[in-house]
């Protein structure tokens, strides 16, 4: 059998033709909105919500992190009990525009602290003792298709992994962007001499990559953004992202313009901080936040704010004290950021409750995940999350529209 990483290469990676499982393949009652752009940005590795978004008045946050808590004349204050680290002054226009919300205590009961388990439930939207197949967006797009004229429902930015996007999803992973956006020839091309059926569906998958990334590439008349992006890994993920989205808004021939793709993910490594957590923290959470605020730049640019929603997700927070080494281990609930034109910004979800702290030190959960993914399936694509999140979760009032 041939393995699909030997044709895989820096440009392009899946596109798969897995079917849902069986049961599953339900038939679309209505057009979601797909206009409405949604781009995920995985803080991978477990992001330490603690020292994210700070309980800064909470004196049992200080008595928890003696060496690693961030001192309160240096909190970015939100109001009188809450602030953000000062890596994420990037983030306060946002939040300024009131087109920043915060939900705090995001997780889901009975959390998983492995790295790999717990991230097959947020991609999958499972239950911590349930084990799905799909992606949530390969459910969401399989029940609601992407219209053919778009290039691919969605493009993995910075990752081979395609998290809510697998077996199934019509997306691809463009593993090096810098690659992407300089070489026409973005997949290896395996022998095309055997007779082998596996071979040629193999060979038709990579067809059908590289025929879905040459729409998704920068043109030669390609749209030239003034923004300024920042340097560094992450700030080159964006700054493709917003390329593909700028030279899709220039292409004439599409039925539905300027719609490359529906979705994007983007992937931001390193947040497992076990050890000397305050210098790595600080240098991840200032590029995240300088990323953001090129992204909203650059959205904004091509008057794509309002049609564009940006979520944050990661598999665990940390546990809520400082460990001997100067950093957190897996702990169970975070803050996840959405942000957007159409986005009213604020504080939602349960604030950590530094005093109702479990056996193992960390926080009881507040809100579940999967009432981030319905207010995106419901209120930002217009469509039912039952069938997709299999259940119903309360949405949050966070979007205006």
């Amino acid at each position: 059998m041939i393995n699909r990483r030997h044709f895989l290469r820096a440009g392009a990676a899946s596109l798969g033709a897995a079917a849902l499982r069986p049961g599953l393949a339900w038939s679309a009652a209505r057009a979601p909105d797909y206009a409405r752009l949604l781009i995920l940005i995985e803080l991978k590795g477990g992001n330490d919500g603690l020292n994210t978004v700070i309980p800064y008045a909470s004196p049992r946050y200080a008595q928890l992190r003696p060496t690693i808590g961030i001192a309160r004349e240096q909190v970015i204050a939100l109001d009188g009990q809450t602030g953000l680290h000062p890596a994420l002054q990037a983030l306060m226009p946002l939040w300024q525009q009131r087109e920043l919300a915060i939900v705090q205590g995001v997780s889901y009961s009975s959390p998983n602290l492995s790295h790999f388990r717990s991230i097959e439930i947020w991609n999958t939207a499972s239950a911590s003792d349930q084990y799905l197949d799909t992606g949530w967006l390969t459910r969401a797009f399989q029940r609601y298709p992407v219209p053919q004229s778009y290039a691919s429902d969605a493009v993995v930015i910075g990752s081979a992994e395609m998290g809510p996007l697998a077996n199934g999803a019509h997306a691809i992973a463009l593993v090096n962007p810098q690659q992407f956006l300089r070489d026409s020839n973005l997949v290896h091309s395996v022998d095309k001499t055997s007779g082998n059926p596996e071979l040629a569906h193999v060979l038709e998958v990579e067809h059908e990559i590289q025929r879905a990334a040459d729409r998704l590439r920068p043109t030669d008349g390609q749209a030239m953004l003034r923004t300024t992006f920042p340097p560094g890994n992450f700030g080159n993920l964006v700054k493709t992202a917003m390329q593909i989205v700028a030279d899709s808004e220039t292409r004439a021939d599409r039925r539905v313009p300027g719609k490359g793709v529906a979705a994007m993910r983007l992937t931001l490594n390193g947040f497992d901080t076990h050890h000397d957590q305050p210098g790595r923290h600080r240098n991840l959470l200032g590029q995240f936040s300088q990323g953001m605020a090129a992204m909203r730049s650059a959205l904004i640019e091509m008057n794509r704010w309002n049609a564009t929603l940006v979520a944050t997700y990661s598999e665990f927070g940390r546990r809520a004290g400082e460990n001997d080494s100067r950093g957190t281990d897996h702990g169970t609930v975070a803050p996840h950021f959405i942000a957007g034109g159409a986005v009213r910004g604020g504080l939602y979800g349960v604030p950590p409750a530094l005093d109702r702290l479990d056996a193992n030190g960390n926080l009881p959960v507040g809100v579940d995940f999967r009432s981030v993914y319905a207010t995106i399936l419901e209120h930002w694509w217009g469509v039912d999350s039952r069938p997709i999140l299999l259940g119903r979760y309360p949405t949050l009032p966070v979007l205006r529209t």
